[in-house]
């Protein structure tokens, strides 16, 4: 079990991360903003922590930078953002991310950035790279980064190649088979219909909570009951 320091200033990407990973067995602390951050980093001690970079006040690169010229920066982050482009990416791991979550955050890219961060060793010093470090070679300049990808797999061809699928956009006409238990159908039947709204909103929780009439956890909840892919139908990312 490890302690994890969540700070953003959204309460309720507050309180989905601490649920997801207070159900994977870690201890969990939240903050709002740069000055409860540093007060429950002092607290704590956390083995890790996951700063959104859009906060009022202090945002998350700065508070990063202030850790890493004070000696700080002695646990791993994860940097998050509804708005990142490959800059500020590269920004964050240059002065000590490990790796960059673009918002929506599924569960499964969450899960592994936080594993992966926790199996690593104390971050490298402000403003050195090394070997581990993202290569620009397959991004153009100022693109957006696709969906919520660590900067490493992200820069090294994970985006913008010419094999990627095409979008075809989402479809509001869809067959299904009715020949099969009520409870199997219904599911396949949710998971469209989730599918599409989450396409046509660009990925945007906050979007398909308000059409589906759901609120944010409950629709997360479902999402994940069902299968559904998040990372599918990311484009833009909400704050």
């Amino acid at each position: 079990m490890a302690t994890i320091l969540v700070v953003d200033d959204e309460m309720g990407i507050r309180a989905l991360l601490s649920e997801i990973l207070t159900d994977e067995g870690h201890a969990i602390e939240i903050a709002e903003n740069a000055t409860q951050a540093r007060a429950a980093r002092e607290r704590s001690r956390p083995d890790l922590v996951l700063l959104d970079i859009w906060m009022p006040d202090v945002d998350g690169i700065t508070l990063l930078k202030e850790w890493g010229a004070t000696g700080q920066l002695n646990m791993p982050v994860i940097m998050m953002s509804g708005h990142g482009t490959i800059d500020t990416a590269v920004e964050a791991t240059k002065y000590g991310a490990t790796a960059f979550l673009e918002k929506p955050i599924t569960l499964q890219k969450l899960l592994r950035a936080v594993e992966q961060g926790l199996a690593k060793a104390p971050p490298r010093a402000p403003g050195a790279l090394t070997s581990a470090s993202p290569i620009v070679a397959n991004v153009l300049p100022g693109q957006r980064l696709d969906a919520d990808l660590t900067v490493e797999s992200a820069m090294t061809g994970g985006m913008g190649l010419p094999n990627m699928p095409v979008d075809l956009g989402p479809q509001s006409e869809q067959s299904f088979d009715l020949d099969r238990p009520l409870r199997e159908a219904r599911d396949a039947f949710e998971k469209a219909y989730f599918e599409f709204h989450l396409a046509r909103e660009n990925g945007s929780m906050t979007r398909v909570a308000e059409k589906t009439g759901l609120e944010r956890t409950h629709l997360y909840r479902k999402l994940k009951q069902l299968g559904v892919d998040l990372s599918r139908n990311k484009r833009g990312g909400s704050h």
